[in-house]
């Protein structure tokens, strides 16, 4: 292809003893003028090969029929008043609705109300303890900046804000709903410029006062990348707030007793400090405190323990550790309706969903939650004053997403709200397979496909993501569904690096163990072309973010096993990771540059870095967003030149960018055309025939 000029810079920098070239530094610039030139070239560039695929109007088509189904999230109990979240099928966002005690049901906020061009999302919120206020936060233009609002629920009349640089912050109401404690970050004009997405704190806000005059309670002399939660018990008691250097498997926690002193300054105790541990506190209402920890136990564990023995020592299991499953949540249903009260544990089993009941005083398991199948569990929802009720959403590769109820006196469960649309879901088979991996470690995958069995190679996509202990599990999809009904096959991999066999399996696949994440995902491609499903020639993968580096580690270790590869929003130069975006926050996921031995492991994989001339690539799409404020655009910038300056192959390196969205939610209509092109790419790449 007649590929833009990239001019290549001799610029190479020496790093604890190793020479780093670094050719296309300049494309870090969005607003270089030879940067503007060169992305409108590639704009040209992608519309003609846009051109020349042909099953775009079929993806189009299949993908707003089975979106169609649209979805529904559990609801939130403020005393009788319900709130959740609904999109139908044709609406271009989820709205936030409420359920009043009288039962007539109210759209509170529309996001295209807010924004009728559609690039504003509702990003989070939280009502009060006493369900009448309402707090929010929305961003514009995908830059995940978060201004929160409050709202009264009756009339929608907005009480206060807006409050800005709130990104990523948690809102917890005090009792009276008068104040809330939640996390800003400090006024810019106070830190350097490229410090301004860090240094959070956690403040009390008082409705009706200016942010500015809101009371700092913590975060000062902290790690400047560290994240905080807080929240404030049902009750209104207990302060509990939590720290985590950026996205490290690891928090710091204290507590404060509000009754024994102001909220303005509470009195913070230590819970866990300076542990290698994940831990957070519920607050019974009979007086015992509840602990879900990975302490000693990677897949999770339920101890109890009381206020004066907050600490590890006095912790006593209440739900040991599983060999197996992973420990996901739990939910406690002590209404007076019961013989007894409960606790309801959420698991998941090598990805697939799972609740058990257990009795609350002693933790022994007394029966099973009926699911409707073999899928996702979603997070359990009681009511806040107890009672024998728990909401729980489901969903597989084939089934749109339910709300079901479960009642704890007849130990039942029974729909409480479909997916608001109807959709035809097509037949397809799904099986969950195992495979070896280069060092032998057994990896699930989930293969979705026409057949129970391998009946000839066909065009497949093989998906993964392996970081930050994030799970991978069953869920519908338009596009898995879409791609299958035409003949292909998709396959999920759980690769290490996840959390789908829980922490351990997370670190053997962070830090110096990154390359078994790419190892696990060269064994499952091998898996699928040794056992018939598909061809090196048939085989395309794809993946975003973390999921970007994967892929891009991978076409660039293994050219010969890809035929073509999406990149979305990737981290592609490991070197140079940490300079942009929230790049400083990940560190403690895959090390930092400026640390020697940290150095070498990013080298050993970094994708920009292994690009070699001469060699035959797959076909690659990357897709970038302009508004993406947590992986720079410039990962994939540089990666592309260094791909089409090396290849020599006669398959496409193309860049595809959009404005005004970015790393997150966006409107329906921009995830159809999304994917319509990346489908569309994969299929003209692999041979798919959708007639």
């Amino acid at each position: 292809m007649n590929y833009p000029e990239a001019p290549r810079l001799d610029l190479v920098e020496n790093l604890h003893g190793t020479d780093v070239a670094d050719p296309y530094r300049w494309l870090e610039d969005a607003q270089d003028p030879r940067t503007i030139t060169w992305l409108s070239a590639q704009d040209t560039l992608v519309a003609q090969a846009c051109a020349e695929w042909s099953t775009s109007s079929h993806w189009e088509s299949r993908l707003r029929d089975l979106m169609s189904a649209g979805a529904i999230s559990p609801p939130i109990w403020r005393g009788e008043r319900a709130f959740f979240m609904r999109r139908t099928a044709e609406q271009e966002h989820a709205l936030l609705l409420t359920i009043d005690p009288d039962g007539t049901e109210r759209v509170l906020i529309d996001p295209m109300d807010l924004d009728s061009q559609g690039l504003t999302t509702l990003d989070t919120w939280q009502p009060s303890k006493e369900g009448n206020l309402l707090a929010y936060q929305v961003s514009e233009g995908g830059n995940e900046e978060s201004i929160l609002r409050v709202m009264r629920v009756s009339d929608g009349t907005i009480v206060d804000g807006p409050i800005d640089r709130a990104r990523y912050s948690p809102v917890a109401w005090l009792p009276g709903e008068e104040k809330f404690y939640y996390v800003r970050r400090v006024d810019p004009s106070t830190i350097p410029a490229e410090e301004e997405q860090y240094h959070r704190r956690i403040w009390l806000h008082t409705l009706g006062q200016h942010p500015d005059t809101d009371i700092e309670i913590f975060g000062a002399g902290q790690t400047i990348t560290n994240y905080y939660g807080v929240g404030v018990s049902r009750d209104g008691r207990w302060l509990e707030i939590s720290a985590a250097e950026g996205t490290a498997p690891r928090n710091d926690l204290w507590v404060a007793d509000l009754s024994t002193c102001e909220p303005e300054a509470p009195e913070l105790r230590e819970v866990q400090v300076g542990i290698d541990a994940q831990t957070g506190l519920e607050f019974g209402r009979d007086g015992r405190i509840y602990v879900f920890t990975d302490l000693d136990a990677p897949r999770g564990r339920i101890c109890v323990t009381d206020a004066d023995h907050m600490t590890s020592d006095h912790w006593r299991d209440l739900i040991a550790q599983d060999d197996i499953a992973v420990l996901d949540g739990f939910g406690i249903l002590d209404g007076p309706e019961l013989d007894e009260p409960v606790m309801l544990a959420t698991w998941t089993r090598h990805s697939v969903g799972e609740i058990t009941v257990h009795r609350l005083e002693d933790g022994k398991q007394t029966g099973v939650v009926p699911a409707p199948g073999v899928g996702t569990l979603g997070g359990i929802v009681e009511r806040p004053e107890g009672g024998h009720e728990a909401w729980f959403s489901y969903s597989d590769y084939t089934t749109p997403s339910s709300i079901q109820h479960f009642d704890a006196r007849t130990m039942t469960t029974s729909l409480w709200a479909n997916a608001p649309g109807t959709v035809v879901v097509p037949s397809v088979s799904t099986q969950q397979v195992v495979y070896s991996s280069k060092d032998g470690t057994q990896v699930h995958m989930f293969v979705i496909s026409p057949s129970t069995t391998p009946d000839k190679p066909r065009p497949t996509i093989l998906y993964g993501y392996g970081g930050f202990g994030l799970p991978l599990s069953p869920g519908f999809s338009a596009s898995i569904l879409a791609w299958v009904e035409a003949g292909g096959v998709y396959v999920v991999t759980n690769l290490r690096g996840g959390g789908e066999e829980g922490e351990q399996w997370h670190r053997d696949g962070m830090l110096g163990n990154k390359q078994n994440v790419f190892d696990d995902f060269h064994a499952a491609a091998e898996y699928l072309i040794a056992h018939g499903w598909t061809s090196p020639s048939q085989l395309g993968i794809s993946g975003g973010s973390n999921g970007g580096l994967l892929v891009g580690a991978a076409l660039v270790q293994r050219p010969d096993l890809y035929r073509s590869v999406v990149c979305s929003a990737p981290l592609l130069d490991m070197i140079r990771f940490e300079t942009s975006g929230l790049g400083a926050t990940w560190n403690v996921e895959y090390g930092s540059a400026s640390i020697a031995e940290e150095f070498e492991w990013l080298r050993a994989y970094s994708p920009y870095h292994h690009v070699a001339e001469g060699t035959h690539y797959p076909a690659v799409l990357f897709t970038v967003f302009d508004q993406d404020t947590r992986v720079d655009p410039m990962h994939a910038r540089k990666m592309c030149a260094a791909l089409q300056h090396a290849n020599t192959g006669d398959h496409p390196i193309l860049l595809r960018r959009e404005s005004d969205v970015g790393h997150g939610a966006r409107s329906l209509s921009r995830s159809i055309g999304l994917t319509v092109d990346t489908l569309a790419f994969t299929a003209h790449e692999l041979g798919l025939d959708v007639t």
